[in-house]
């Protein structure tokens, strides 16, 4: 009985280990490039799990150093008038006098030449260094360990929003630690630069995700994109999902309930059309939508449908799929619920809209997920459509945007990260709400009787 039992537990661990395994190697990626969204340089290699920006000591730091400069300490930000004070500690050897770091506050921000167009304030013009000092030399492994402390003050009557720095000492003098950690360090060591030594505590966590909703703006409105792209693509999602589970409701009960000539024609295209790939249909669809849907939308003042949001709609108002999957719980139903509510007189509309369609939750529920997903991560057909201005993109063809703008030509692909993550959480948290609706909806889908 004992090695019985031994070996049910042994079964059960493997079991559960196995399925550990299993989500490590599907959760790994998507949590290794979460960490890297938050990286200043993301294709460091070798690769790390390490971030600093995810170590107390640095938010701890982050905030400690805004709320000295007169900012705000989840903000950032420096006040006029503002000092904040900092240490850095250096490793020389022996043989090596210490050298206190040459200390520049350079015109230098995130995000190029677009960003410097928005600079009204530079913090070079402004903030000044101030009381640099030797404060301990303490003796380590083969050298000396040397601490120096400054601070940076803001001669201005100005608040700045960032205050960038640059310390650069000589040849082997070691970099060990800061108050707050470098974002780079450069030049074989011998330059250790901050982005923002005012930063904050979200800005410096997040410093990628600000930059994403911060840099990209348009330059005929100046309105933010990434916000407009998010927006545009929450708006053609919602509305596809409206449509395909009224339609798809809609015939999956006609063709699984009513009686009427074509019934069995109809169906036979319906899964006809689930088989023909869509770069068949895509020259076509194209063809359609530039002469407005055969001619009819310039009864509207539209010539043509390329190029809006109803193009993009009409165009995906319902899928064959959709109307499937409905079709086949509609048809899993007891006959005896609309025998009842016929015989008190209710019509086929009040059949469907009071009786029917209440009870399928989960095929709606799976639906809205497998469409909303589809319509969120669709590339190709909206690249084709929406063509131009860049307010008009959905996000998809907003984040090519945004690899054309860091990553052909920089390598800063932080914020290319960082969008991708923001794009993933709306079908994650989907999908969170509605998977019981899910599992059930389309188990229910597939079986008959």
């Amino acid at each position: 009985m004992h090695d019985l039992k031994a070996r049910r537990w042994a079964n059960v661990a493997a079991i559960y280990c196995f399925l550990l395994l299993l989500s490590v190697l599907f959760m790994g990626p998507f949590v290794f490039a979460f960490l890297s969204s938050l990286k200043d340089n993301p294709t460091e290699w070798p690769p790390s799990l390490l971030v600093n920006q995810l170590r107390p000591a640095n938010w701890a730091a982050s905030y400690r150093l805004a709320k000295q400069g007169g900012g705000n300490g989840f903000t950032g930000g420096m006040g006029p008038g503002g000092s904040l004070e900092f240490e850095v500690t250096y490793w020389t050897s022996p043989d090596q006098e210490p050298v206190p770091p040459d200390i520049v506050i350079p015109k230098r921000v995130q995000g190029g030449a677009v960003m410097a167009l928005r600079v009204t304030h530079w913090a070079a013009d402004y903030v000044q260094v101030a009381d640099l000092e030797e404060v301990r030399r303490e003796p380590s492994a083969d050298g000396f360990l040397t601490t120096y402390r400054f601070r940076l003050v803001n001669t201005g009557d100005v608040a700045l929003d960032t205050v960038p720095m640059d310390l650069t000492v000589p040849m082997r003098q070691q970099f060990v630690s800061a108050t707050l950690s470098p974002n780079r360090i450069e030049r074989l060591g011998r330059t250790q630069s901050w982005n923002n030594v005012s930063a904050g505590l979200l800005p410096y966590v997040f410093g990628n995700y600000a930059r994403v909703f911060r840099e990209n703006y348009s330059v005929s409105t100046g309105r933010g994109l990434f916000l407009l792209w998010i927006r545009n693509s929450v708006f053609l999602a919602i509305t596809r999902v409206l449509t395909t589970l009224l339609f798809a409701s809609m015939a999956g009960y006609a063709l699984a309930r009513l009686d009427f000539r074509g019934k069995g024609a109809i169906f036979a295209f319906l899964l006809f059309s689930m088989m023909i790939p869509q770069q068949v249909t895509f020259i076509s669809n194209y063809l359609v939508l530039r002469d407005g849907v055969f001619g009819l939308s310039r009864l509207f003042g539209m010539p043509t449908l390329l190029n809006t949001y109803a193009g993009l709609i009409i165009s995906g108002l319902v899928g064959a799929s959709s109307v499937f999957i409905m079709k086949q719980f509609f048809e899993r139903l007891p006959a005896s619920m609309e025998e009842s509510a016929r015989i008190d007189g209710a019509s086929t509309y009040t059949v469907f809209f009071r009786i029917m369609l209440p009870l399928a939750k989960p095929p709606l529920g799976a639906l809205t997920i497998l469409t909303f997903q589809g319509v969120w991560n669709e590339f190709f057909w909206p690249l084709v459509v929406i063509t131009s201005p860049a307010d008009k993109y959905p996000l998809t063809i907003g984040l090519l945007n945004l690899q054309r703008a860091y990553g052909s030509a920089t390598f800063d692909w932080g914020p290319i990260l960082a969008g991708t993550f923001i794009s993933a959480l709306p079908v994650i948290v989907l999908f969170i709400v509605f998977q019981q609706y899910f599992v059930e909806g389309i188990s229910f889908s597939g079986t008959k009787g």
